[in-house]
């Protein structure tokens, strides 16, 4: 029994491995002959005969630059409150239940939501920042579920040494709880990233699709202006030019792009390998006499 038990966990473990190269083969083998520098660093358009996703590039990086920057500080902050501050009672239940709810909405119903709201309650169209916001209400309880988990994982000797010398609470949570929760956080905020690059259905009802790049000058101030002026535009990013160039039957545009987000889930992937990997020489550097 103890035999066939560990054949099926290798079955399995084998079979997950097996599907994951054979879909990344399979994009590659499609679309990998499309890549190119013209691919990356032009935008697509029928007068001058070009396909490319520079401007796609520059909306995802945006987006998702700018959804960190509002989730990533209400989520961490959020889990803090819940695993440092909240006690038990119903303020803490009801934070978690609307948690949980959050996480199991479709992000078609975001996307709808996103339109509606921020769209024309908040007078922002179809923009940046608009999706930006909705985006914010997905990946929020994703980072705040990671960080209450990482905060749980830090053995309580650590709190309580570091209380029991006389330490305020804010100084022990900013110096010694995220520091050791840092590996867990850091693949909360990997796995928000990766939903939000990989997102299509909220973004067309609520960033569009236009796939322009800003008109940068090369001067700092001026330039500035202009990325800030680009949050109030619409703008597509890789997710939602791939389903368009599908739904045209521009197939091989399509596998290219597939590409390149294979390619920026690897790099995220080895980004965080090492981060969390310096993380832990260090600790280990810190410890030895």
């Amino acid at each position: 029994m103890e035999a066939f038990l560990l054949a099926a966990v290798y079955g399995a473990a084998c079979l997950s491995v097996f599907l994951l190269l054979g879909i990344v083969g399979y994009v590659f083998f499609r679309g990998f002959r499309y890549l190119s520098l013209d691919f990356l660093t032009t935008v697509s358009s029928v007068l001058k005969g070009t396909a490319g996703i520079a401007g796609n590039l520059v909306n995802t990086v945006y987006i998702t630059l700018l959804t960190l920057l509002i989730a990533v500080p209400t989520g961490v902050g959020g889990a803090i409150y819940l695993n440092e501050y909240a006690g038990p009672g119903k303020l803490r239940r009801l934070i978690e239940a609307a948690t949980e709810i959050l996480a199991g909405i479709p992000s078609v119903v975001f996307g709808l939501f996103g339109m509606v709201f921020f769209g024309n309650v908040l007078g922002l169209g179809y923009s940046v920042s608009n999706g930006a916001l909705t985006l914010t209400l997905m990946v929020l309880p994703l980072i705040m579920k990671n960080t209450g988990e990482a905060l749980r994982s830090v053995p309580d000797g650590y709190r309580k040494g570091a209380l029991g010398m006389g330490a305020a609470k804010w100084y022990m949570i900013r110096t010694v709880l995220l520091p050791a929760a840092k590996p867990g956080i850091l693949t909360g905020i990997l796995l928000a990233v990766g939903r939000i690059v990989g997102e299509s259905a909220a973004l067309l009802f609520t960033a569009g699709s236009a796939r322009l790049l800003p008109g940068l000058t090369g001067r700092p101030g001026t330039d500035l202006g202009v990325l800030g002026r680009k949050a109030l535009e619409p703008g597509g990013t890789l997710a939602v030019e791939l389903y368009l160039q599908m739904e045209k039957g521009e197939y091989g545009t399509a596998f290219g792009i597939g590409c390149v987000l294979i390619l920026m889930a690897l790099l995220l992937n080895l980004l965080l390998k090492l981060l969390t990997g310096r993380e832990h020489f260090v600790r280990k550097s810190a410890r030895q006499p």
